[in-house]
């Protein structure tokens, strides 16, 4: 059995299928949001593992003192 697609509101669960075209383009447009979100946040792991990989080489590229 297809199971339905759900969106729930304020705690209450709603089925996407029988909402009003117009909440319908809300549910898509929040969809979307999110996804951009979640890109956005896999770019700023990535650029956040790099900038540490830099201040790594930062850190070997400085000169020694003496001790």
């Amino acid at each position: 059995m297809d199971e339905q697609e759900e969106v729930t509101i304020d705690g209450v669960s709603y089925r996407v299928d029988e909402l009003s075209e117009e909440a319908r383009t809300q549910v898509t447009n929040i969809k979307f949001v999110d996804n951009e979100i979640a890109t956005l946040n896999a770019r700023l792991a990535v650029y956040a593992t790099a900038r540490k990989a830099y201040e790594n080489a930062l850190r070997l590229a400085m000169p020694r003192s003496l001790q």
